[in-house]
C-alpha cells in the first residue's frame, strides 16, 4: 500500500483534532476543506470568522462546516491565560499572557497543550521560529530530549522510495550529544512511517578517512547514539556515497551494518541538511514532506513558507498519525 493511503486509513473517521493557526491563508483553507470532506480529521481554524469567510469565498472554498475559533471571543480564554502563566513559571505575568495569547501560534499551541486539540500545523505564513518558539515554551521536549529537530520524509515514485532526512530545519550546529539525540529521534520517526531505520550520521569523512573537528563530532555522536538506543542500527561518520551506495560501502566501510543501505540520513549541521534535502527535491524529483518536529510532547508540524496546498494536506495527515503512534 502506498504510504499516504496507509496513513489515511489509520486516521480515517477518528476525528483527530488538528489546529491550523493561519486561518486566512488560502493554502491552509484549501487543505482544511479537503481534509474535512474526506473525514480524515477534524480541522480547527484560528482567526476572525468574517475574515476567513471572505478569503474562502474569494477562492471558492466552502467553510460553512469548518470549526473556527476566534481568540478574541474564546469562552475559555481566562482558563487559558491562567494555564499559560502557570506553565511559564514566572516568566509571564497575566497581563503579558493575555497579550501573547492573541498571537495565533501561541493560542493554537495552548489549545494543543490543554488538550482542546490533538496537534498543530503552522508555518505557511510564519517563520520556523514563530512556530517552534511557542511549542518549546509550552509543549516542551520529551524527557531525555534536550531540543527539537526537524525531519523530512523524502518520497519518490508514489512512495516506493522513501527516506528520512534530519535535521534540516532547526539546529544550526548541534554538538555531539545533541546530534546523537537527533539520530535516535529520527530513527523513531522513521519507524512510525514504515521506514526500516538504518541511520547514517553523515560527514565529509568515512571511518577516519579525513581528519577534523567536524568529522570527530559526528564520530562521537554515532557512538553516543548507539549507547542511547542499541535497538537501532546507527553508524557514522559516513560520507553520503558510503551510506547509500553498496559498492562504495564495501570499499569504505565493509564492516558497517548501515553503510550502503541507509534509510535515515542525519546531517552534521543545518546548512548541509537544508541544502541536501533541497538538492534531492529539485534535482532528484523527491517529494519533501515536512518538516516534522521531533522530540516534543505533542505533535507540532512546521510547514515551509514555500509550501502548496498539497504539502499542507499531507503534512496534516502525517501530524495526525503522530497522535496515534
Amino acid at each position: 500500500m502506498e504510504l499516504f493511503d496507509s496513513l489515511k486509513e489509520k486516521i480515517s473517521g477518528k476525528q483527530i483534532r488538528v489546529v491550523f493557526p493561519e486561518g486566512t491563508e488560502p493554502r491552509i483553507l484549501g487543505a482544511v476543506v479537503r481534509l474535512q470532506a474526506e473525514q480524515l480529521l477534524h480541522p480547527v481554524v484560528i482567526g476572525k470568522p468574517e475574515e476567513i469567510q471572505t478569503v474562502a469565498k474569494a477562492h471558492g472554498f466552502d467553510v460553512e462546516n469548518i470549526e473556527i475559533i476566534d481568540p478574541n471571543h474564546y469562552e475559555k480564554f481566562d482558563e487559558m491565560v491562567a494555564s499559560f502563566v502557570e506553565r511559564r513559571k514566572g516568566k509571564a505575568t497575566e497581563e503579558k499572557a493575555r497579550e501573547m495569547l492573541k498571537d495565533e501560534n501561541y493560542f493554537g499551541t495552548m489549545l494543543t497543550y490543554m488538550g482542546e486539540v490533538d496537534a498543530l500545523v503552522s508555518g505557511a505564513v510564519h517563520s520556523t521560529g514563530d512556530t517552534v518558539r511557542p511549542a518549546l515554551q509550552i509543549i516542551k521536549t520529551k524527557p531525555g530530549v534536550s531540543r527539537t529537530s526537524g525531519a523530512f520524509i523524502m518520497m519518490r515514485g508514489r512512495g516506493q522510495e522513501k527516506y528520512l532526512f534530519s535535521d534540516c530545519a532547526i539546529n544550526i550546529n548541534p554538538n555531539a550529544q545533541e546530534l546523537a539525540e537527533i539520530a535516535v529521534e529520527s530513527a523513531r520517526t522513521a519507524e512510525m512511517f514504515g521506514i526500516d531505520p538504518k541511520v547514517a550520521l553523515l560527514s565529509f569523512s568515512t571511518k577516519g578517512s579525513a581528519k577534523g573537528e567536524e568529522a570527530s563530532k559526528v564520530e562521537e555522536a554515532a557512538k553516543l547514539a548507539k549507547e542511547m538506543a542499541p535497538e537501532f542500527d546507527i553508524d557514522g561518520e559516513l560520507q553520503f556515497d558510503a551510506a547509500f551506495v553498496k559498492s562504495v560501502a564495501q570499499q569504505k566501510a565493509p564492516d558497517s551494518n548501515v553503510a550502503g543501505q541507509a534509510t535515515v540520513f542525519v546531517f552534521p549541521e543545518l546548512q548541509s541538511g537544508n541544502i541536501g534535502y533541497k538538492i534531492a527535491q529539485r534535482f532528484g524529483n523527491f517529494e519533501a514532506i515536512g518538516p516534522i518536529l521531533q522530540g516534543l510532547n505533542k505533535p507540532v508540524s512546521d510547514l515551509s513558507r514555500g509550501c502548496n496546498e498539497e504539502d499542507v494536506y499531507k503534512t496534516a495527515i502525517i501530524t495526525a498519525n503522530q497522535t496515534i503512534m
